[in-house]
């Protein structure tokens, strides 16, 4: 992958593990950009690239957050189907 923003995010998220979950703001900080957490959101929003698992990206408060594959529900089936626990 390449140098642009874009493409920082979507190789950090492209290498958290099944079972594991990263925030919007802790994916903005390894990708460079501590302060971009909002500009994380809109690239999980745009992207339809399987090989990217962006349901793993939660909120720093621990809410799912948006998943533009099926919604909240979804993303949440597949954390707890890889394992991941909610209170």
């Amino acid at each position: 992958m390449g140098n642009s923003f874009t493409e920082k995010v979507l190789n950090v998220v492209s290498k958290i593990p099944k079972g594991k979950t990263m925030t919007y703001a802790q994916v903005a900080n390894l990708a460079g950009s501590k302060r971009a957490s909002r500009a994380v959101g809109s690239i999980m929003k745009k992207n339809y690239r399987l090989d990217i698992p962006c349901h793993r990206v939660i909120c720093s408060d621990g809410s799912l957050g948006e998943y533009n594959r099926g919604g909240q529900s979804k993303k949440k089936d597949l954390l707890l189907k890889e394992g991941v626990k909610f209170d």
